[in-house]
């Protein structure tokens, strides 16, 4: 049995050094990006499935909606082409410029913008929604930031205060457009990467009691938000009492079934189901390719997360940990919950589904994020500047939950 055990590791070292030398000739994750081209193959798909009635009823052309995102396509991929050869590093030059102009947008959205759907959030006719902007160029700042602050987290005046009020600053005014989703997922994403970075676990335990008192007092003081929750308690108890949303959504659920109904032949899209090409395009793929594509579809989300984290570990730095640990933990917490609210786990949420729903702003911010993973990729192994004293993932879950003696990280070894 030893020599098995042995042949086998063996084996696994071979593959593994088979995948890095395949990844090094190529420069980039290969993987990543065959995962990405097969969500947007799939996504282009089912968009001018689902967006052909509602684009017709909408702009009386059934083609306006899918000719539109090719147009965002294209210049997504032009920009994910230009980050994958800028080297993240330059970000910490141009970051603070990214985030006052990102700011500015967020006020003018507010100042100028018309009120669509009783919000006002984009620009040029709902086109340019500046708040998903606002997660890409979150996740880049406070990477920068909290990778020049590293040495300081543990201090409450220098870690956690700052932190809230860059969160509080870009999260408030996503929350006056209203989009309290994305103003929830800008300021997640910001715990998250605290955490990542080595902050206290006293301080981390503080920022999530603030944040459930705010989503408290939001629920409170918000009649969107409170009718969201309340719908989503009701349809826990009993689905029929969900919200019309979600009982649409298990509709063409049922309707897919296993094998589902076929590319273009679902119903559900047709006869009253809420938005098919943005929020509700979950259930359009759940009713015309069923069960096996949606499990499909799920898998590809969690082949990009698994990448993002693998070029996370790789990469020469912290600050590229925490950029490609940032970026993916995003993509994938969009797609979780666009998922979950789709079959009535989350209450309604306004996030998109990555790659799949239709959006410019969405799908230019997504391709853009893994044009910089693709440049981290690029630069794995290569040799970590001196004084980057960053942390791995390992070091972190090891000396916090299995060596109660310490709270930071050892550097990690080359």
């Amino acid at each position: 049995m030893g020599t098995g055990t042995l042949v086998k590791d063996r084996r696994r070292a071979s593959a593994r050094n088979r995948e890095k030398a395949a990844a090094q000739r190529v420069g980039i994750d290969v993987p990543l990006l065959l995962t990405v081209v097969a969500l947007l193959v799939m996504g282009m798909a089912m968009l001018y499935s689902a967006s052909w009635d509602f684009s017709l009823g909408a702009y009386g052309d059934p083609m306006q909606m899918f000719n539109r995102q090719v147009v965002w396509l294209g210049l997504g991929i032009l920009g994910a082409a230009i980050l994958a050869n800028f080297n993240y590093h330059r970000w910490r030059t141009f970051v603070l410029v990214a985030m006052a102009l990102t700011i500015l947008l967020l006020v003018s959205v507010l100042l100028l913008s018309e009120i669509r759907f009783n919000a006002k959030r984009a620009f040029f006719d709902g086109s340019v929604q500046p708040s998903e902007l606002a997660k890409l160029v979150s996740i880049i700042y406070l990477a920068v930031w909290l990778f020049s602050k590293r040495q300081n987290l543990q201090d409450i005046q220098l870690g956690l205060i700052p932190l809230g009020m860059i969160l509080g600053i870009v999260g408030g005014l996503i929350y006056l457009q209203p989009d309290l989703s994305a103003a929830g997922t800008v300021l997640l994403l910001g715990g998250l990467l605290f955490f990542l970075a080595g902050g206290d676990l006293k301080q981390i335990a503080l920022l999530l009691i603030a944040a459930v008192l705010m989503g408290w007092l939001v629920v409170r003081i918000s009649p969107t938000g409170a009718e969201r929750v309340a719908d989503f308690l009701n349809g826990i108890k009993d689905p029929t009492q969900a919200s019309y949303h979600v009982r649409r959504s298990f509709e063409a659920i049922v309707n897919g079934g296993i094998f589902g109904t076929g590319i273009g032949q679902g119903r559900t899209k047709l006869l009253g189901l809420p938005v098919p090409p943005t929020d509700s395009i979950f259930a359009v793929v759940a009713e015309e390719l069923g069960l096996i594509g949606s499990v499909i579809l799920i898998g590809l989300y969690t082949s990009l997360v698994w990448r993002g984290m693998v070029i996370a570990r790789r990469a020469p730095d912290m600050l590229g940990t925490l950029l490609a640990s940032g970026l993916a933990l995003w993509i994938g917490l969009e797609a979780l919950i666009n998922m979950a609210v789709m079959v009535g786990l989350m209450p309604f949420a306004g996030n998109a589904l990555p790659f799949i729903s239709a959006g410019g702003s969405n799908l230019v911010v997504s391709l853009g994020a893994i044009g910089i993973l693709l440049n981290i990729s690029r630069q794995s192994g290569m040799t970590v500047e001196e004084g980057n004293d960053w942390r791995s993932f390992g070091a972190v879950v090891d000396l916090r939950w299995r060596n109660r003696r310490r709270r930071v990280s050892r550097a990690r070894r080359s």
